[in-house]
């Protein structure tokens, strides 16, 4: 009897519901993936870094294996406090959406680690390619937090001066590249950055960070032939954290292989990093950098993680997911995580931990405050009208020159004059 072809779709574990259903995530006990030498050969490095996943925090907190980037205390806390102040950040700015403050946020609890820990194991140099939900970039380059409020409320110092819409955050001085709610263009512009860097002789790597579902796009496939043909200094990295707004991480392709899996067809290592280890994250991170500083080229790293809240502020996660699901996530919480290292140790107490949470709530809402004095959505001091005209053309056409007289002669009949 011969059997037709039928066309697959793929299908998420859970539906609403349901009971949550992680069967497809295999666990993988900390320090039992290899570390091998960052200037090995792809031809010799092991499967078990693309099947398996690095990990260094055991479920009682131990670090443990040859990936432990054995970091002390002062970095330990300095990483706790910035996942932290992420977390804060986000429920602060999604309690301030919800009351009309602003329009629209996104949030990263869950993965705060896969920023945090990646800024601190980069150069301060090395230039940092986003997506949303990486805001942790920022908050451990030790941006502050008016600023970033600022372009969320599109007041008189938006970094975008009303032009982006909130979150879409950069930070020139800080190395870190403008957000573009186009998905994955940063990708290709990633490896053309590190592409000049090497040309220029320079030591800096690039780093970018895509959602899974972005790895779908075409520039993903343009971005990695760059980087495989011209051994481009530059880290690739795919969050896997289970969703692209509401559909499945299978839709993407993860069904069958781990994005990891995706880089040795370019001739490009690919590593599977536990997400929500911020040891596993910073020392993954580190090896994908020596790599890519010695000229031996990139390294695909797919960080697996989930998104615990919804996609956005537009979004309603009960519709497609269970509603515990993200407290069924075998891989915890990258903040207790860490918590449970450092009181593991005798370094941290649950005292010191709520004084310190106590310490940046009102950090965070203090610095809301001189945000807001800057202006609202419906107060001033509003931005200047005529910045809109502004910043696209090195010499003003005429066309725009008259649009702008004639929103000034508009203002002055509105005002009477």
């Amino acid at each position: 009897m011969t059997r037709k072809p039928r066309l697959h779709i793929p299908l998420p574990p859970a539906r609403p519901g349901a009971d949550p259903d992680f069967s497809y995530v295999e666990r993988v006990a900390a320090g039992e993936v290899a570390r091998p030498d960052p200037h090995t050969r792809i031809r010799e490095l092991s499967n078990d870094l693309i099947w398996r996943m690095v990990g260094v925090l055991d479920d009682e907190g131990v670090a443990t294996g040859p990936w432990d980037p054995q970091l002390d205390l002062e970095h330990l806390i300095f990483g706790l406090r910035h996942m932290i102040e992420t977390r804060l950040y986000d429920d602060h700015m999604l309690r301030m959406q919800r009351q009309g403050k602003i329009s629209f946020y996104m949030k990263s609890r869950g993965e705060e680690a896969v920023a945090v820990a990646a800024a601190m194991a980069l150069k301060p140099s090395d230039m940092l390619f986003p997506s949303y939900r990486v805001q942790g970039l920022q908050i451990a380059r030790g941006r502050n937090l008016v600023d970033l409020m600022c372009q969320c409320l599109s007041n008189s110092k938006d970094m975008c001066k009303g032009r982006q819409m909130p979150v879409m955050y950069h930070w020139k001085r800080g190395n870190i590249f403008s957000i573009s709610g186009n998905l994955t263009t940063q990708y290709p512009q990633a490896v053309g950055w590190a592409m000049a860097a090497a040309i220029k002789g320079e030591d800096d790597v690039a780093a970018v960070w895509i959602g899974e579902g972005s790895s779908a796009e075409a520039d993903f496939h343009h971005a990695m032939t760059f980087a495989s043909v011209y051994r481009a200094p530059v880290i690739l990295n795919i969050v896997n954290n289970q969703y692209a707004i509401s559909t499945f991480q299978g839709t993407a392709g993860g069904e069958h292989l781990p994005f990891a899996a995706r880089g040795p067809g370019y001739g490009i290592p690919g590593i599977r990093v536990d997400g929500n280890d911020f040891l596993a994250v910073y020392a993954v991170t580190a090896w994908a950098a020596e790599r890519a500083r010695s000229g031996t080229g990139a390294t695909l790293i797919e960080l697996l993680t989930y998104r615990m809240d919804a996609h956005s502020t537009s979004d309603d996660p009960s519709r497609y997911r269970p509603k515990n699901e993200p407290e069924a996530w075998p891989y915890g919480d990258p903040v207790e995580r860490l918590k449970r290292h450092l009181i593991k140790f005798g370094q941290w107490s649950e005292s010191r931990h709520s004084t310190l949470i106590e310490e940046v709530q009102k950090q965070v809402e203090a610095e809301w405050q001189q945000a807001v004095s800057y202006g609202t959505m419906t107060e001033g001091p509003f931005l200047d009208k005529n910045e809109l005209f502004e910043d696209v053309y090195a010499d003003m056409p005429n066309h725009l020159i008259l649009q702008r007289q004639q929103m000034l002669e508009y203002d002055d009949l509105r005002e009477g004059h």
